[in-house]
């Protein structure tokens, strides 16, 4: 049984949002920072993978979507000729081989039994999928079609890529969203997750930091030809919420 996790997703190589989340007393404590997918597309993606590979066995990875499509490109695989996709063809193409194997390897899903939850289910987007979009105010249908395949005896399913953080039940099942470390929507710092430990036995948060001093560390230190652009558009003025939701039904089946 694990005491106390930690929970990060959708990092997205926001290196000023990992690094004043790491340092949260709360997340050096942590038994285990378990990482929730979509770490690995985003402005400084070496320093980034290599700041939480130097954690040791003290992080759990999941895979997202973005793992699965930067191991896929890096490796000379069809990219879209999509601006949307550009700092995420980009940022895989700058991965060492090492880093690249690192992130082929990982699984989908891990089940770790926590204190005060049980056996809790870390994915991405879903148990089922790592890019569908479930939200918060799905249908229970909706829910009860995507966590169809989830074992009864997990109590708690932990999940990530819509970047906004919530805390639903369904069926008798705790749902948990941590939000967007790096490109949270619908409001500022950097969102995670506590689990287990003294207290509440799920504690969304919050960390703030210096959004002018990322911004400029972030612009100095990426090589993505529009990171001035990027950096305006995800750290200093994100999408809201409503924005967000709005593109996000327009790609989901939920009733």
């Amino acid at each position: 049984m694990v005491d106390r996790v930690a929970v990060l997703a959708d990092v997205h190589c926001v290196l000023p949002a990992l690094e004043a989340v790491l340092a949260e007393p709360d997340v050096r404590a942590a038994d285990l920072i378990v990482l929730a997918g979509d770490v690995a597309a985003g402005p400084q993606p070496v320093e980034t993978v290599d700041l939480l590979a130097s954690l040791g066995e003290r992080v759990v990875w999941v895979r997202g979507n973005c793992e699965r499509t930067a191991v896929d490109w890096a490796r000379g695989g069809n990219t879209p000729d999509d601006p949307r996709y550009a700092m995420g063809v980009w940022a895989a193409g700058q991965l060492r081989p090492d880093q690249v194997r690192l992130l082929d390897g990982l699984p989908s899903t891990v089940t770790l039994d926590v204190r005060g939850l049980g056996e809790v289910l870390f994915c991405h987007a879903t148990p089922r999928d790592d890019e569908e979009y479930v939200l918060v105010d799905s249908s229970l249908d909706r829910w009860t079609e995507v966590l169809a395949g989830v074992p009864e005896t997990v109590t708690t399913v932990v999940c990530g890529h819509t970047h906004m953080p919530f805390l639903r039940l369904v069926d008798r099942r705790t749902v948990v969203n941590p939000g967007s470390v790096g490109m949270p929507y619908g409001t500022t710092g950097a969102h995670w997750a506590l689990l287990g430990g003294d207290g509440p036995a799920i504690r969304l948060r919050r960390t703030e930091f210096d959004v002018e001093a990322a911004c400029a560390a972030i612009t100095a230190g990426s090589g993505f030809p529009e990171i001035e652009e990027w950096v305006e558009d995800f750290v200093r003025h994100p999408a809201s919420d409503v924005e967000a939701l709005g593109v996000f039904r327009a790609r989901t089946t939920a009733t």
